[in-house]
């Protein structure tokens, strides 16, 4: 099937419109099942209304904006358009429109990878571990200026923008901090977080570990990481800040002993000990006065936090 095909020109068109002239090798139609995602992706696709408003206008548009590959020894690779490939899909095509990289370093395809992102979704929208890609990687300067600034231009052009001249010199935290809205310290917090294992970082966007323990832990390695989440695993247990600092004051010399002998327990919990989950409802004005503009993953984790606070200051 090749749906996306009577639109080919539609395509061409609109990338002539944008850029006045097609882009280096122009716009091919590939086949979907041929472009495998970007290794190591680190952003979540669209889910729910998103996609579904995406795929429906795939369905009666068709792919406009073309995705941004590179070749590889097996076909090709996402850097931009991991959601139009998988709404595309949905949809029933089995082409997209698609710019060919070749030669691309790493560090170039991966300022295609996280800068699409910043362009197509507000900083707020993304969850903490994609923040911390997109920090980590603005801070770190991925790859020259020159060049950054090459393919963020391209990037709006792409994107509609009509062209964006944006001036990537080295920036400090503080600068960064004021681009997003955000203190020096805490840029810093998410850029140290960068060094922890996935599974924190899925802990940090469902709320269940907070900033400060996260920080606290991405000073283990990454084998005492995984030493540590098995240790809360087997056991039921979450990490909270002050038992993550005596951990990363133990680093170096981690046993499963001394992370037990840390949590205070000696052996796993047999699970009909451990207590159920207590459903505790907020009455509708207190949710409406603190969490109206908070998004439902982040309530939890915010509530932790304000009880730790609670029961520390209490000295309980």
């Amino acid at each position: 099937m090749k749906a996306n095909q009577p639109k080919r020109k539609v395509f061409n068109d609109a990338v002539d419109m944008l850029t006045g002239t097609e882009p280096e090798g122009g716009v091919q139609m590939l086949p979907i099942d041929k472009i495998a995602p970007f290794h190591d992706h680190p952003f979540k696709l669209y889910e729910g209304e998103r996609l579904d408003d995406m795929v429906e206008s795939i369905r009666e548009h068709g792919v406009l904006t073309p995705v941004i590959v590179q070749k590889t020894v097996d076909g090709y690779e996402m850097l931009a358009g991991h959601n139009r490939q998988n709404a595309a899909r949905i949809a029933g095509l089995t082409e997209v429109p698609a710019i060919v990289k070749d030669g691309l370093s790493d560090e170039e395809a991966w300022v295609y990878v996280v800068e699409t992102n910043v362009i197509q979704r507000s900083f707020n929208d993304l969850s903490v571990s994609e923040r911390i890609t997109v920090l980590s990687a603005r801070y770190g300067k991925v790859c020259g200026t020159k060049k950054r600034e090459e393919i963020l231009e391209e990037l709006h052009v792409l994107n509609g923008d009509g062209g964006h001249h944006v001036h990537q010199q080295a920036k400090s935290r503080e600068l960064i901090g004021q681009e997003y809205g955000m203190t020096g310290r805490n840029i810093a917090r998410y850029i140290r977080c960068n060094q922890l294992i996935p599974a924190f970082k899925d802990m940090l966007d469902d709320g269940t570990l907070t900033m400060i323990a996260g920080v606290e832990a991405s000073y283990l390695s990454e084998d005492e990481q995984k030493l540590v989440l098995s240790v809360m695993e087997q056991n039921c247990i979450k990490l909270k800040k002050d038992t993550a600092a005596k951990l990363r004051a133990a680093a170096g010399s981690i046993s499963k002993e001394t992370v037990q002998a840390i949590f205070g327990v000696d052996k796993p919990v047999d699970a009909s000990e451990v207590k159920r989950p207590v459903s505790v409802k907020l009455p509708a004005k207190v949710y409406s006065r603190y969490f109206s503009n908070v998004a439902a993953k982040d309530v939890q984790g915010i509530l932790e936090a304000a009880l730790d606070l609670y029961f520390e200051q209490k000295g309980a």
